[in-house]
């Protein structure tokens, strides 16, 4: 599509292609056949990328031009290193790029939500989205969906790393739960995937069939035709488009500006622009259309057109422990699905559900810091290493985002994220907690075939609790679900209302993951595009 394509005005406008904008689109175009649609994404559209498709080849896809290259900013607080968040630049956005866990967590963590002051956002206002999204490969029930786009199944033939993990923690007395989507507490389960057919299910493949990539080589079986849907006629894309800005008429949104192969254009929005740029694309599109903190606008020569001090506040993640690595007995062999598998909950000391969360990779894991230093044994690179984490899933640290140039053109570069990782006291200990939990875990008897010796310059178990505390520190990572940063409610730093609807601006909206108030205790895919659900169903008039 060229500039001259676009036309002068379309009903909605959706800025970001990624997790809910596709959704969204889908929604909208498929609700109002009259009404057009145009989604707007800085990225391509990622048709002939092996790496998009292929579930165990997404890890190769960060930092390159795939990825926006976002870091959290250096901290004390984790031993002053840089952290990579790795974000979708593609249509797809993150769900293109990510591990494809889909995991809702616990039905607790959406009642926080309601009462945090956003009504119908709890968990059974919630659970007719979430089951409306997916297509459960176990089958409906009244927790489950199994008409929805997303595909969602369980390892076919789990690595042994995976089996082990849950038979583990069911020797340290978790018990083994069947569906960790059932809104149940602490376990041990196989994760959830969004892999169908051996191939990544992702919002484009689930809402946008019309864009998905073409299946690889011996995907489809011999002699099946599947012809390629056709595309909504009332729903353009415009793929490669960079939003600049926000157009206004007093305080009612009506355009966005944005760039088409090199020059800057205008679409007109007659009805609705909504924001679905993520946790970090969103809070930079609002505060560089002077929606923000006035002294932070008027510090970067921005015009205040609503001051709401909490946008690129709020920002929280989930932090987890790399660098424990395990040299297995035995050969790993391949890769299987997203190269994780399995994970188990539990309650650190004094938490009231499961905050905890122990994950895998089938290959070792450090921070990059620690890969630069070589502080680690020889060998550690290693094909036949595996890592077990702990991952902290209810951090009570929380971050921001400030816009340090008003040039959209500067990306990643224009702006500076602290995570707040481990700023918390409570935070460090339930991790250091987490640290003497996979320990017991390696050493359970489901391990002993699998795990040679643990990968680490001194015995964990001899470590003082001031090194266990360093250890974290020096090894945080971010399990990249950051969330938050256009909270929703109705107090003074909330951004957005109940109905998603910006504070004080009319006809613009934000679906994304920037609204959710409080973390849930879960990677963020399916909340979001369970918020991108309901979010169209309050733009259509038909949610309450």
């Amino acid at each position: 599509m060229s500039a001259t394509e676009l036309l002068p005005e379309y009903d909605y406008i959706i800025v970001g292609g990624g997790s809910a904008g596709c959704v969204l689109a889908s929604r909208l175009a498929a609700a109002e056949p009259q009404a057009t649609v145009l989604v707007i994404e800085a990225g391509p559209e990622g048709r002939g990328v092996t790496q998009v498709v292929d579930p165990s080849q997404w890890t190769r896809l960060l930092g390159t031009s795939l990825d926006w290259g976002y870091s959290y900013a250096p901290a004390p607080a984790v031993g002053g290193q840089r952290i990579p968040v790795p974000r979708g630049k593609v249509l797809g956005g993150s769900s293109a790029i990510n591990a494809m866990i889909w995991y809702r967590g616990h039905r607790e963590d959406y009642d926080a939500w309601r009462a945090g002051g956003a009504p119908g956002w709890d968990y059974q206002a919630l659970l007719p989205y979430f089951r409306r999204s997916e297509s459960w490969e176990g089958g409906e029930s009244g927790q489950r969906g199994a008409s929805g786009p997303m595909r969602v199944t369980r390892p076919a033939v789990p690595h042994p790393v995976v089996l082990a993990m849950v038979d583990g923690a069911a020797e340290l007395g978790l018990p083994r739960l069947e569906d960790p989507n059932s809104g149940a507490g602490a376990g041990a389960t196989l994760a959830n995937h969004n892999i169908a057919d051996g191939r990544r299910c992702s919002v484009v493949d689930g809402y946008l069939p019309a864009w998905a990539p073409p299946a690889a080589p011996g995907q489809v079986p011999v002699g099946v035709s599947r012809p390629a849907p056709l595309p909504p006629p009332n729903l353009s894309l415009r793929t490669g488009s960079l939003a600049v800005g926000l157009g206004f008429v007093g305080t009612r949104c009506v355009s966005v500006r944005h760039r088409v192969r090199g020059a800057v254009v205008q679409s007109r929005a007659a009805r609705e622009v909504i924001l679905a740029l993520g946790a970090f694309g969103t809070p930079e599109l609002l505060i560089r259309s002077g929606i923000g903190d006035p002294a932070a606008l008027r510090a970067l020569g921005l015009p205040v057109v609503a001051a709401l001090p909490g946008v690129g506040r709020n920002l929280q993640d989930h932090p987890f422990v790399a660098g424990l690595n395990f040299r297995a007995r035995q050969r790993l062999g391949l890769v299987r699905d997203s190269g994780g598998g399995a994970m188990a909950s539990w309650r650190s000391s004094g938490a009231q559900r499961p905050d905890m969360l122990a994950f895998l990779a089938q290959r070792a894991y450090v921070t990059p810091q620690a890969a630069r230093t070589g502080a680690w044994k020889d060998g550690f690179a290693g094909g036949d290493v595996f890592a077990l984490a702990p991952g902290l899933m209810l951090p009570r640290s929380v971050g921001s985002l400030t816009v340090r140039s008003a040039d959209p053109a500067s990306g990643p570069r224009g702006v500076e994220i602290a995570s707040g990782f481990l700023t918390e006291q409570a935070d460090v200990d339930a991790l250091v907690e987490g640290l003497d939990l996979i320990m017991d875990l390696a050493a359970t008897k489901a391990y002993a075939p699998l795990i040679a010796e643990p990968m680490l310059t001194a015995p964990l178990h001899r470590m003082s609790r001031a090194q266990k505390v360093a250890f974290v520190r020096e090894n945080c990572s971010a399990q990249l679900h950051p969330v938050g940063t256009a909270a929703m409610g109705t107090g003074p730093t909330a951004v957005v209302d109940p109905s998603l609807r910006v504070h004080g601006v009319a006809g613009l909206r934000v679906a994304d993951a920037s609204v959710i108030p409080v973390i849930p205790s879960c990677n963020t895919q399916a909340p979001v595009v369970a918020i991108a659900e309901r979010a169209a169903d309050l733009v259509l008039g038909t949610g309450s």
